[in-house]
């Protein structure tokens, strides 16, 4: 019983993240302060088990490398299933976060349920997106999470350094 009122609030933050019906997001506008964070203080069941071996890792980038805007990326798991944000728990899966700018999540941290210029969510299951950044350096984090929107943590992050030229 506990579980049926924490997948309805948990049900309501997934509508936000799944309003793009495409397996690739919008183009994102990165490169600004604003940054949207929420919480709630319920009961959750424990986190998927995850293998040992198991990683995320961007497809077609590398750290440092230079690259324009808008760019497009691929995102890519070993020993895990990408699977949409549906709220349903199954061991080794999750879906992808882009967190631009900013740290990674920790572990069992929600992340923010609404795509903003620094968290790109793929709840659909999407496996790659394209984001416009203003012309520097960024940090590219790969943030990989639950169905209930559960951070991973750093053992399914990775984090690269890109340079944007104008």
């Amino acid at each position: 019983m506990k579980y049926l009122f924490t997948t309805a609030i948990v049900a309501a933050s997934l509508i936000a993240c799944n309003s793009n019906d495409d397996k690739t997001t919008e183009t994102k506008e990165a490169g600004h302060d604003a940054h949207a964070s929420t919480t709630a203080a319920v009961e959750m069941p424990p986190m998927p088990e995850i293998p040992a071996n198991a990683k995320v890792y961007f497809v077609n980038l590398k750290d440092g490398q230079t690259v324009t805007s808008p760019l497009k990326f691929e995102m890519g798991v070993e020993n895990l299933q990408v699977d949409t944000a549906n709220g349903m728990l199954k061991p080794a899966s999750g879906h992808h976060h882009l967190l631009i700018d900013v740290d990674s999540i920790a572990t069992e941290k929600i992340v923010p349920p609404t795509d903003s210029v620094h968290h790109i969510h793929f709840g659909k299951a999407q496996t790659s997106g394209e984001v416009k950044l203003t012309p520097g350096k960024h940090t590219l984090v790969l943030q990989f999470a639950d169905a209930l929107h559960r951070s991973y943590g750093s053992k399914l992050t990775s984090k690269i350094t890109v340079e944007v030229k104008q």
